[in-house]
């Protein structure tokens, strides 16, 4: 696994900006736009799961990262919940629906295999180093 310097080398981060984008994108249209409480949900869910892979890298020690990537897991079931919210109140079509959830799907692999890899590291994170 290359040195990983910036949470935004971190693919997990990369893809949760990517559907916290698609998400604003597809609920500031139609009806959706309307839907204050769903609207301002997903787009919350969706922000939650890249802020906190953010903020866990930047705690600089492999225990927060772990707690911060759970927090960011749980978002990204939020999401996905969430999507069925909109596609049952048609605000989105089975494939947006399925592009999302599958998005949503790839991130919560990617933050799991990153925590099972800290959680096996003997590295505790930089601000352990003397």
């Amino acid at each position: 696994m290359a040195t990983i310097q910036r949470f935004e080398d971190l693919l997990a981060w990369q893809k949760a900006r990517e559907l916290a984008k698609a998400i604003y994108r597809l609920s500031k249209r139609g009806p959706f736009s309307r839907d204050f409480e769903l609207r301002n949900q997903m787009n919350a869910s969706s922000g939650s799961a890249m802020d906190n892979i953010a903020e866990g890298f930047e705690r600089d020690g492999n225990k927060e990262f772990v707690q911060f990537l759970s927090i960011a897991k749980g978002s990204c079931g939020e999401v996905k919940s969430q999507l069925y919210r909109a596609k049952d109140r048609e605000y989105i079509d089975q494939s947006t629906f399925q592009r999302l959830y599958d998005l949503a799907e790839e991130i919560s692999q990617h933050i799991g295999g990153l925590i099972k890899h800290l959680k096996s590291s003997s590295y505790r994170g930089t601000k352990y180093k003397k």
